[in-house]
């Protein structure tokens, strides 16, 4: 799990001074919003929205369920299910209005509300059906839960935060090699991603036979690329330009244009 509060020793994600090859903070080139998909009348457009809102989402809702809803494991697993199958089936999430609250609020009503319905009715959910044939690693959520002083609201926005740069970091890797840059993809784990007080530039570069320079100029240019990974993960899942450029002040600390 990435923790973004400390897995960047120089702070690179947010530093302005790596920004090598053209302008940093911009918009993605694409605009494929999954909330705007979630409204489509095409069921495989509808379809495809659903899963980039579920894979964004559903380890928070998870760990926010177990945490305000006090939920044993089985009973949040159940729930949590339930809740996404539930708002697909019915198109709950056409449903959100960009002009009374972001996406994120917007979404965690729809999950109180849901749970204590369920609750209320005294249900006892199952899983399977239209959710069969997605693989959630709840045994891992299960693994990162810790106690917290945050509100649920807060936890719920930070664990978010963590799955999103969990999503980024993936979908980088999985771009380094497929572009035959593993090397930059390494350094970039290496130095970014692990808390290592002893690895410097000058170690990398005699660990990966590379001048510093070269180790440098890597760094900079896969930070630049998992930046813009980061606004593309959030640009899918924002309905509008202001919730898109607040979501990117609240993940990169950065003002996009």
């Amino acid at each position: 799990m990435i923790n973004p509060e400390n897995s960047c020793k120089s702070c690179p994600i947010m530093d302005p001074d790596t920004d090598i090859g053209g302008p940093l903070h911009k918009f993605p080139a694409t605009n494929h919003s999954a909330i705007l998909g979630a409204r489509s009348d095409d069921q495989i457009t509808r379809r495809r929205a659903f899963d980039t809102i579920l894979t964004s989402y559903w380890k928070p809702a998870y760990k926010y369920i177990r945490l305000k809803w006090h939920a044993d494991n089985e009973d949040a697993k159940d729930l949590t299910q339930g809740f996404f199958a539930n708002a697909f089936e019915k198109n709950h999430f056409a449903a959100y209005d960009a002009g009374r609250a972001s996406f994120q609020t917007f979404l965690r009503t729809c999950l109180d509300g849901f749970v204590a319905n369920e609750r209320k009715a005294g249900r006892r959910l199952k899983r399977g059906g239209d959710m069969d044939h997605y693989q959630l690693d709840f045994a891992t959520a299960e693994t990162e839960l810790v106690a917290s002083d945050l509100s649920p609201e807060d936890y719920f926005h930070r664990e978010w935060v963590r799955w999103m740069f969990t999503i980024a970091v993936d979908a980088l890797r999985e771009r380094c090699e497929e572009s035959g840059r593993t090397v930059h993809f390494q350094l970039f784990e290496r130095y970014d991603l692990r808390d290592d007080a002893n690895v410097s530039y000058a170690s990398l570069a005699n660990e990966f036979g590379l001048e510093p320079a070269t180790v440098n100029n890597y760094l900079a240019a896969v930070r630049r690329d998992f930046r813009r990974v980061v606004l593309e993960k959030l640009r899918e899942i924002t309905a509008t330009d202001e919730e898109f450029r607040t979501e990117a002040r609240s993940l990169l600390g950065v003002e996009v244009k």
